[in-house]
């Protein structure tokens, strides 16, 4: 209780921390509650209402609040259910890249040698190559893209990130004063990784993941844009996108508010991943 007054006493003293903390609130409370919130069917076309514009265009009309795209579907409704996607499969890649990297980056640091040598090479070579581009290559190859395969490919181009910064740090801790007495004592490696690496990684860790999740967020609208993401009839932000990229001459709204949903996902991410990594940060003595 008492680290729980702290975590937000520390929040709501920072004013991005706390701007990123209410959008991100914002965006779950919208995607959980989306059944409820969501005036209609995602995937409920209604062909006498195309293209209509919002509310305060439509002389104050509120049947559609935000519109409906060029097959009659109702924006709000479908940028709830969006934000479903977003989320789901921005969590699910982070743990699974995040549990890949830490596992990685850990074996390499501690143990070093042939192992760390083999495990460095492959991640220069995963990083060598621009994620997105790697993903869009893997999903078009295998022809499939529910939501599982998407979030195996994007953890697969996102844990090299963790496995650098963490073997970084565990050739740091690995050499200190704690973890050499427990190697003495006879403490084998299995014991000192998780109770003195792990709990001595794991704010770097949350930091990266923040991060990660943001990165996760864009791929899988880059992807759901590109057509090899997130199919109908699911919904995604990206693919909103795509469907109103040639509409925003004459209907801007089509492709504009799914876009503006992307971008506050990540700024409130981005914000809150910042303020967490000042917190974290054991030189930053003032917060």
């Amino acid at each position: 209780m008492k680290e729980t007054k702290r975590f937000f006493k520390l929040l709501f003293r920072s004013s991005t921390g706390t701007a990123g903390f209410i959008i991100v609130l914002f965006i779950c409370l919208s995607a959980v509650f989306a059944k409820w919130l969501a005036p209609f069917d995602p995937a409920a076309m209604d062909l006498m209402n195309m293209t209509k514009p919002p509310f305060w265009m439509d002389g104050g009309d509120l049947h559609n609040l935000l519109g409906t795209d060029n097959l009659g579907r109702d924006i709000f409704s479908r940028m709830l259910y969006g934000a479903q996607i977003s989320l789901v499969v921005g969590i699910l890649a982070t743990l699974a890249s995040g549990v890949i990297g830490m596992a990685l980056g850990v074996v390499s640091g501690y143990f070093g040698g042939v192992v760390d040598h083999l495990i460095m090479r492959i991640a220069d070579a995963v990083y060598a190559i621009p994620g997105i581009l790697l993903a869009l290559v893997t999903l078009m190859v295998i022809r499939s893209s529910g939501i599982t395969t998407l979030v195996i490919v994007i953890a697969a181009i996102s844990w090299v990130p963790y496995a650098r910064l963490l073997r970084a740090e565990v050739l740091q801790l690995k050499n200190k004063e704690f973890v050499k007495a427990s190697r003495t004592i006879g403490a084998s490696d299995g014991y000192i990784i998780l109770e003195h690496i792990l709990p001595n990684v794991w704010p770097s860790f949350i930091v990266v993941s923040t991060m990660s999740m943001a990165g996760s967020i864009i791929t899988e609208a880059s992807l759901s844009f590109l057509g090899v993401g997130i199919q109908p009839p699911l919904v995604s932000w990206g693919g909103m996108l795509s469907d109103g990229r040639v509409l925003l001459a004459t209907h801007w709204w089509v492709a504009t508010f799914p876009g503006i949903m992307i971008t506050a996902a990540i700024l409130g991410i981005t914000f809150l991943g910042n303020w967490l990594r000042d917190v974290l940060d054991p030189h930053n003595k003032g917060l």
